[in-house]
């Protein structure tokens, strides 16, 4: 569940705990993965910033008034294609962190009128308020994964 306070304050504390959590991993570390066809770390961090890149066009649509069918996404598909195991931690958490000033600045200047609105995003029917909680929601529940199965796990890299 989201902690209380605005959204903006969330998303921007999310950013700061994960890059504190994550920017210190050796690359060995960020390539671990706590079972086979696992994702490693480095899968988790280009997921989660796939997935707000998605969030934030279906935002940004609704909010401007589309009423057409958003079509989803297929993540181990996106996360499979992507080879984020082939790319730098550094460059990982650097690209998370321009989708996620994107995403506020985004939310930051949309009209309040237009939270409200609603829109059809892969078959059922959302606010550009609930998209924006989605994305807080599904970072938390990665970060509690990562911290129950991957930092926890005995064979993780020290």
């Amino acid at each position: 569940m989201v902690p209380e306070g605005t959204i903006m304050d969330n998303l921007e504390t999310q950013r700061e705990d994960l890059l504190k959590r994550l920017r210190n991993l050796t690359e060995e570390q960020a390539s671990f993965r706590y079972g086979p066809e696992k994702w490693s770390i480095k899968e988790v961090i280009g997921h989660l910033a796939d997935t707000e890149r998605y969030m934030a066009y279906r935002i940004f649509c609704i909010a401007r008034g589309e009423k057409t069918n958003l079509p989803g996404h297929n993540e181990e598909d996106f996360v499979k294609e992507a080879m984020f195991d082939t790319y730098s931690l550094h460059t990982l958490l650097e690209d998370y962190t321009l989708v996620r000033n994107a995403t506020l600045q985004l939310l930051k200047n949309l009209r309040n009128d237009v939270w409200t609105n609603w829109g059809n995003a892969n078959g059922f029917s959302v606010t550009v308020r609930a998209l924006a909680f989605i994305v807080a929601g599904h970072e938390l529940h990665h970060l509690k994964i990562l911290t129950e199965r991957y930092f926890q796990d005995e064979d993780f890299p020290a």
